[in-house]
Formats: C-alpha cells, structure tokens, sequence
C-alpha cells in the first residue's frame, strides 16, 4: 500500500464509451459466454493487467490497474467491509446480498447499497407495474462512483432522482425480487437500467428496487411526443441491440421484449429483468400452465408452449424495431386474442410503413422468421445497425422520402385513428395458455417482403386482421 502522502489520482480521466467497456469482464474457465456473438474490442479481461492498465489508469493506493473506470475492485472492497457495522436492513439474506456485491463489485455499476426509505424525498406515485407499483422520488446523498483518493472520502452524484419498483407482498422477501436484482449485477449494465440499492416502504412493509429514473417514460410514450428522424431512431435502436446483446452474452434471455420494457431518459435502456433465465438453446415445451408475455411480441414458437430462447427475443425486437420505426403499435385494431395467435403462427405480421429504407425491412423481416435460426443474433443486429447509420449514396435516397413520410404520417387523420387502439388490445404482461397452434410458416407476404419494400408507393398488403374465422374463435377457450 502506498504510503498516505504519496497517494494520488492516477486514473483515466477521460473515458471511450464506444471502444471499452466501463469495467472488467471476469471470464471463467470452459464459460461459452465469450463468444463470436459478443462485441470482442469492447471487452477488457481481469487477467489482462496491460489492457486495464492503458484502459482505465492505476489506482493510487495500490498501484494496481484498474478494475473499471477510476474504480480499484480490492482497494473499495475493503472500505465497504469496513462500513459493514454502520448498516443494517434487518433482514440477514438481504444484508449478505448487498454486502457479497459490494465485496465483488469492479465498478460502480457493480455495487449495491441499503438505502432506507426516510432518506428518501418528494416520493410520488407514478403507475401500476405487472407485479407491484412504481413511484419516482429524490434521492439527494446519491450513489457513490468513485473514491477520491486526496480527501479520503466518497464521491457521490448527488441530488440523483430514481425509481421505486415495490414488488407485491414482498415484505418476506422472495426469491424472484433477489433473482431480478442479481440479474442487473450479472449483465454489462450500459443500455439496461441501473439498480442502485433496495429500500422498504415503511407502511407496506414491501422491498422496492432503487432504479435509474427514465424521465420520458417507455418507448412508446417517446416516440409519440418526439419527432425523430431516421438516423435518429437507427441510433436509438443500435442502443436498444446494444443492451439486448449485453443479456445474451451474460448468458440470459429476457423473455419480456416490448418497447413497454425500454425505457429512455439519457439514453434507451431495457428494463424489467424480473422474468430474465439462463438462456437455454435447445427448444423445450414449457412444463407450466401458459407463459407470460405481451402477445403481439412473442415469437410463435414461444405461443405454442416452447420455453424462450435468444433468438425469441429477436423475435421481440423485430416487431419493437418495426413499431419504433412506423410509429404504430402492433395490431392495435384487433383483439389480441387466440386467433390473433393463430394468425400469427400463419404467418401473420404488422405492416411495415412504405417508406422503411431496405436494409431495414430485410433486418426486420429477418428478426420475425417463424424458423428461429433463420434469426440474426444479437451482434449482428447491433452491427446491421451500424451499416444503416452510414449515410451513402445507396440509402440517402430512401432515407430522405421516410423523414419526408413520416412527418406526413405524424400529422396525418390516418395517423390520429391508428393510435386508437381496440379495446382487447393489451399490451401489459399476462399468462397465456393457447392451445392446438399450427406450425409456424412464414406467409407469402412476409417471404416478399424486402422485395416490395423497394417501392415506396405500394404498402405491404394487410392479411385481412379483421376476418372472423368462427373455428379459431371457438378455440379461444
């Protein structure tokens, strides 16, 4: 250790998001989570001193590389250990919890804290989640980010605004509310949104999560009061990919992919990691009664009983991606019921807006194939993505007449009614159980689809969404 009067900052004070990752990935011996899927430059080993050491500077007490952006792993496990005495939550598992991330954490994002509810001001109720209630509140100590070496104290962001998520009659705390959290811990966290902590409403007696704080809500409230361009929106959803490709690669799937679940504030990050599993490649039937999901998201081999994959998520990007892009939430005139699922293993997809540049019909009609390993992954979306932002001569064309349309769509009577959604158009989480679904195929005009997207006056034909077929609605038991 150095000796007090020689200790000095020697981080990195300037920092490339793009290039680097915030912090170290730690590998394991035999783990398959580095893979070609992931983005490889980005990555910095813990056993790579040399590359901490260029990325992130040396910690001035150790003199150690660090283990993430003006973090020293060893150096703040010690000061946590040491503040073990001063906190309590009550609840030992919770206190082992909080305190085994703060041993282990390589970089802010990694840690935890207890945070009780009094520290907490102007607490607001905000609206009602799948399995508990959301409220915003001001946070003024903030979260810790850094240790400042010459005043030998925290750094904290204060005045930091976030996110209560209670979870329901979760006063003896669950296995699922610990699963949600640990999940944030197990993911590269730069496009998911942040936890920070746990508190407990003192009234209810329930946990809830200290999240980030997304001011402009979820992709769909975004996207209906700001008007983006294209380039814009590709961004955007490069983002979104980026996140979803840090899940993957941590070795999960989400298996609730909607733009309800993609929050913005800063910047588009996913949320709701709740329902998140170990990723599983084989297709399995579902042993449970039905599976939990927004319908017009789920991929048809998930409808009909199978357990959720990465590439279901893809899936549930395509039709987010085509939604963001269109501006139009997904069948939002029909109900969304057992027929709608049948139609759906048929072939049946949103309509993809005229003016959608062709690299981005062909990526959207490859998320939505009824074969799952016709797919791209996660890292060739995000690297598609990357294609699409470059403004050549090939696509200026078509990138010009879709800012052109999509205003017109904005503004438009046509544009006002499509947002009228039907009454049994639901688009929060709920267990489904359908039964007897048809094999999924792709229909003819999903196979066409980046052919007719070429021609900007031709909109891709609509499957008639509104035809009563009396025997898949017979079957809605």
């Amino acid at each position: 250790m150095i000796p007090k009067e020689n200790k000095r900052n020697l981080w990195k004070e300037s920092f490339d998001y793009d290039e680097y990752q915030l912090h170290v990935t730690i590998s394991t011996i035999g783990s398959t989570t580095e893979s070609a899927e992931e983005i490889d430059n980005k990555i910095v080993y813990m056993e790579d001193l040399e590359k901490r050491k260029q990325v992130y500077g040396i910690c001035g007490e150790c003199n150690e590389p660090g283990t993430g952006y003006k973090w020293c792993q060893p150096c703040n496990a010690k000061r946590f250990k040491d503040n073990f005495k001063n906190w309590t939550s009550g609840n030992k598992d919770i206190d082992e919890f909080i305190q085994q991330s703060q041993l282990n954490a390589v970089h802010f994002l990694k840690y935890l804290e207890w945070i009780p509810f009094e520290n907490f001001e102007d607490i607001t109720y905000i609206t009602r989640g799948g399995f508990g209630k959301i409220y915003s509140a001001e946070w003024p100590e903030g979260c810790i980010y850094s240790w400042d070496i010459e005043n030998q104290e925290w750094k904290r962001n204060s005045n930091t605004k976030v996110a209560l998520k209670s979870l329901d009659n979760s006063s003896c705390i669950s296995t699922e509310f610990l699963n949600e959290i640990k999940t944030h811990l197990q993911i590269y966290l730069y496009n998911v949104v942040l936890c920070y902590g746990i508190t407990q409403d003192p009234n209810t007696k329930d946990y809830m999560m200290v999240l980030e704080y997304c001011e402009y809500g979820n992709l769909r409230n975004y996207y209906l009061n700001n008007e983006l361009d294209y380039y814009s929106k590709i961004d955007k959803l490069q983002e979104i990919a980026r996140g979803l490709l840090d899940i993957h690669n941590a070795g999960k799937v989400h298996k609730d992919f909607h733009s309800g679940n993609i929050l913005y504030g800063v910047y588009p990050v996913i949320s709701d990691l709740g329902m998140c599993q170990p990723a599983n490649n084989e297709k399995q039937l579902v042993k449970q009664e039905g599976i939990y999901g927004v319908l017009p998201y789920m991929a048809p081999e998930v409808l009909r009983g199978y357990q959720y994959t990465k590439a279901s998520d893809i899936y549930s990007f395509g039709i987010m991606m085509n939604e963001f892009i269109s501006e139009e939430t997904p069948y939002n005139n029909i109900p969304h019921n057992h027929a709608l699922s049948i139609k759906i293993c048929k072939g049946q997809r949103p309509n993809i807006f005229k003016c959608t540049p062709k690299l981005l019909t062909d990526l959207i009609t490859k998320c939505w194939d009824a074969k799952a390993e016709n797919r791209p992954t996660a890292k060739e979306l995000y690297q598609k993505l990357d294609e699409c932002k470059f403004k050549n001569v090939d696509i200026r064309s078509q990138v010009n007449e879709y800012n052109d349309k999509i205003k017109l769509n904005r503004t438009s009577e046509k544009r006002t009614s499509n947002i009228q959604t039907h009454p049994q158009a639901i688009y929060t989480s709920r267990l489904l159980n359908f039964k007897n679904l048809p094999e999924p195929v792709n229909s003819d005009a999903t196979k066409t689809t980046s052919l007719r997207s070429e021609c900007f006056d031709c909109q891709l034909d609509e499957l008639d969404l509104n035809e009563s077929d009396q025997d898949e609605e017979n079957n809605t038991e």
